[in-house]
């Protein structure tokens, strides 16, 4: 599965609804649609909602390179410029949290204010473990196998235990049949990412939400966030990492209640 080389300019751009600008960062393996799919409609009755694809998901290539952190927060805010919006705020997810950290640390006059879910400033020995397995499964094109080796971090352990061995088997094949081209590469950046020395520069009104039964990206690692940015809220819902499939009507309300306070 040989990388495609993808011009810098060549990201897939989402943009829905009008009003205050809200950006959109997804998580590694993931895409704005499939991360983001069952809140675009609330988001976007009352913002004007600007995400972009990393290379290898959505319409966007793959990358013929390492993918760099500061290149997909150059992206997104590339993004916000073309849509003529000066001022934001920035929702990321799981590696997502690390681009919209690196947005809101690069540019403090621009962003209003930062919600964070699943986030991780630099992957513990768990995360980077899973991550190089996904990579290293990925580039083999073990993609069953690959499906097998996520789902039980990914999901959480109750909404794991509520699926029946033949619903198992079919979300086994569908990942395995759906995954995007490029989530080797993402994960890779995921074993790369480090943004500990942004956290602390960060002036933006900062929400981080916790996925307190996440086994993937573990609570700890979104506490230890939440604690190195200035004034920080942290808040708690109880799903895995998946939060889009386990309870996007937690995570939704999280995310209006506090964006609804922002100016």
């Amino acid at each position: 599965m040989p990388p495609v080389m993808s011009p810098a300019t060549s990201y897939a751009r989402t943009v829905r609804g009008t009003g205050p600008g809200l950006l959109l960062a997804h998580g590694a393996s993931g895409g704005v649609a499939a991360n983001y799919g069952p809140l675009l409609d609330t988001l976007a009755a009352d913002h004007t909602v600007v995400g972009v694809d990393y290379p290898g998901s959505g319409d966007t290539p793959r990358a013929g390179a390492p993918l760099v952190l500061d290149d997909l927060a150059d992206q997104l805010v590339a993004a916000a410029d073309e849509q003529g919006l000066d001022r934001f705020a920035v929702l990321g997810y799981s590696l997502g949290s690390a681009v919209a950290v690196r947005v809101a640390s690069r540019h403090p006059d621009r962003v209003a204010a930062l919600v964070l879910t699943a986030p991780f400033a630099r992957p513990n020995t768990r995360l980077r473990l899973a991550a190089e397995q996904v990579r290293d499964l990925q580039a083999r094109e073990e993609m069953f196998l690959l499906a097998r080796h996520t789902l039980p971090l990914a999901l959480g352990a109750d909404a794991l235990e509520a699926l029946s061995p033949d619903e198992v088997q079919d979300v086994l094949r569908t990942s395995a049949a759906t995954a995007p081209p490029g989530g080797g590469d993402q994960m890779d950046l995921v074993t790369r990412v480090d943004v500990r020395d942004d956290l602390s520069r960060i002036t933006a009104r900062t929400l981080v939400i916790s996925t307190t039964a996440d086994l993937l990206v573990t609570p700890d690692l979104h506490r230890d966030v939440a604690a190195a940015i200035p004034g920080a809220e942290l808040v708690e819902i109880p799903t895995g990492h998946l939060p889009f499939l386990e309870d996007p009507t937690a995570w939704e309300a999280a995310i209006t209640r506090f964006l609804a306070t922002t100016s």
